[in-house]
């Protein structure tokens, strides 16, 4: 089993260069940032679309504000800040002038989880994916790699209504290919397998493909699942996959509580109950250090996907 990649590249650029080829597509796009140009690569759009980029300052709050009020005249908004400043900052402007008044507003977060590094907790958030699949009319997007943040942010543009798209700071495998579709609440199975279920989403697809390239030399078939979106749930792939494994591990690079484990479980629970494990931040702030140090100190690494596998499968024989 051999997993072709395409070099290493940050997913922030790729979400700056689908940001730069929608203004491109429709006039109607418009990008609006908290004083993070350069850190969330929407350079790009201001140099090409001057007169529809607008700086905002250190001020998220009225960010928010001035992006729900553009699209009353028809124009598609994106936010960018740090994805702890996108979310923990303006909770109560997206939920009163976004969400609850279902405004076409694409929130887009950059450097989310502990792989933003040495900034340390202040700016590492670790809870954002909760705090936006509770808000109602909230659709929430976590991309893989570059290609797919590239394809992910077109996709959101011809979305209706609300979107907060994560993604991050560091470089890492392109794995998907430039030209893959992209379909909101449709995940996509990376491998096919029998022993155990692995879903995953943003950073630690790549490292649940590795823990299934491991798994298999210890004689255990791996299903690998790029759960892209988290809201609306691809409630489908995850039931006809369990039915064939008869258990499943979620990885996530965000607290264990609220976010893609605890989706998934709230379907198991109701649909077909099995044995789950989870890989992600257990109720614990982050801390300074470089990514790698931080992704292994938190049990984030590819290592940490097989452990849990190997023990859910010892416990269910």
């Amino acid at each position: 089993m051999e997993i072709l990649t395409y070099g290493n590249k940050d997913t922030r650029s790729g979400f700056g260069e689908g940001l730069r080829r929608l203004g491109a597509l429709n006039p109607n796009v418009v990008a609006l940032c908290a004083d993070l140009t350069g850190s969330l690569k929407m350079d790009a759009f201001e140099k090409s679309f001057p007169d529809r980029f607008f700086q905002i300052g250190i001020a998220e709050a009225n960010m928010i504000g001035i992006a729900a009020g553009m699209t009353v005249g028809g124009k598609i908004p994106f936010t960018g800040t740090f994805a702890n400043f996108s979310t923990s900052r303006v909770y109560d402007q997206i939920r009163q002038s976004i969400a609850y008044s279902q405004k076409n507003v694409k929130i887009c977060a950059s450097h989310a989880g502990l792989t933003l590094g040495e900034d340390g907790a202040t700016h590492q958030v670790l809870e954002d994916i909760g705090m936006m699949r509770m808000l109602p009319n909230m659709t929430v997007v976590v991309p893989a790699d570059y290609n797919q943040t590239l394809n992910a942010t077109l996709a959101v543009a011809a979305w209706d209504g609300p979107v907060y798209l994560r993604f991050g700071r560091p470089s890492v495998p392109i794995f998907t290919h430039e030209d893959a579709p992209f379909i909101i609440g449709k995940a996509d199975v990376l491998l096919e397998g029998t022993d155990v279920t692995i879903i995953a989403c943003g950073h630690m697809v790549w490292k649940s493909l590795e823990a299934a390239q491991e798994l298999k030399k210890h004689g255990i078939s791996a299903e690998v699942i790029n759960m892209h979106t988290i809201k609306p749930l691809d409630n489908n792939a995850i039931l006809s996959s369990v039915k064939k494994t008869g258990c499943i591990v979620t990885a996530e690079e965000h607290m264990r509580n609220g976010g893609l484990g605890d989706a998934v479980a709230q379907l198991l629970s109701t649909h077909f109950p099995v044995p789950q494990a989870y890989v992600a931040v257990n109720d614990s702030f982050g801390e300074s250090g470089t990514p790698n140090q931080l992704m292994k100190k938190y049990h984030l690494e590819s290592h940490d996907i097989f452990s849990a596998a190997q023990g859910l499968l010892k416990t269910i024989k």
